[in-house]
């Protein structure tokens, strides 16, 4: 029998759809000061103008979509946000996981592991880079992932609280014992009933740690969905709206 592990990886891998044509998103490559690389896309606001200040959205993706071709990451969910582009104009950076590595460790049971790993530590230079450069609203910035990227946005925000102005996990899980850190973040955060790959029980672990600290998160879990609960959460027009509705004191 396959363990988790692979479970989640094959299914990921199995699930793919082809890589959507025409998506309007730059291909590149951060390299930190170490020499450590990291691909990624980035989409621009239509109509980019400099004098305004938009949004930005840091999107992780699953751990299927790993490696250095600088595509893979595009097939699950960014579409969605290139077809809200018209109403909801915004950064939206997608870094690409290197192969056998992640955005967090899912299988651990401990507490967090005391630093963030390697690509998602390049991803938030990534961010603050990508801040200097453009005309980016500091109390504007999102984070979402689904999979193993739904692990990876738990961990981020409960490392760095006070970052983002949104969070939304599709699929993942955390350290409830860090609920505490992140009670005062909106968040939102998707699971399908019948997910085989990652329990439902890990969101639904964090989501009621939180609202015992004190929070108010929201949580939508779909009962005939499987693994794949990015598809209708992507979908949401509610979704886009809330997000986007969201902004830091």
């Amino acid at each position: 029998m396959l363990t988790p592990l692979a479970q989640l990886v094959l299914f990921c891998t199995t699930a793919m759809a082809q890589v959507p044509k025409d998506l309007p998103l730059a291909a590149d490559v951060y390299i930190d000061s170490k020499g450590n690389k990291l691909p990624y896309r980035l989409l621009k606001p239509k109509n980019y103008d400099p004098k305004k200040k938009y949004p930005l959205v840091l999107f992780l993706h699953g751990a299927g979509e790993r490696g250095t071709d600088n595509k893979k990451q595009l097939i699950h969910g960014i579409g969605d946000f290139v077809r809200n582009q018209d109403k909801y104009p915004c950064f939206v950076v997608v870094p690409q996981c290197p192969a056998g590595q992640t955005w967090a460790d899912w299988r651990y049971k401990g507490p967090q592991p005391k630093e963030p790993t390697l690509p998602t530590k390049l991803s938030l230079q990534l961010v603050e880079q990508i801040q200097k450069k453009y005309s980016i609203d500091d109390k504007r910035l999102y984070i979402t992932g689904l999979s193993m990227g739904g692990f990876g946005t738990w961990d981020v925000i409960c490392r760095y609280p006070d970052k983002f102005a949104a969070a939304v996990p599709i699929c993942g899980g955390g350290d409830p014992r860090l609920a505490e850190k992140i009670k005062d973040l909106p968040i939102w955060a998707f699971h399908g009933a019948k997910d085989r790959a990652v329990k439902p029980e890990r969101s639904r672990l964090m989501i009621e740690a939180i609202k015992k600290a004190g929070g108010k998160p929201k949580y939508t879990e779909y009962p005939d969905v499987g693994h794949a609960a990015w598809v209708p959460a992507y979908r949401d027009q509610k979704l886009f709206e809330w997000l986007f509705s969201q902004k830091r004191p």
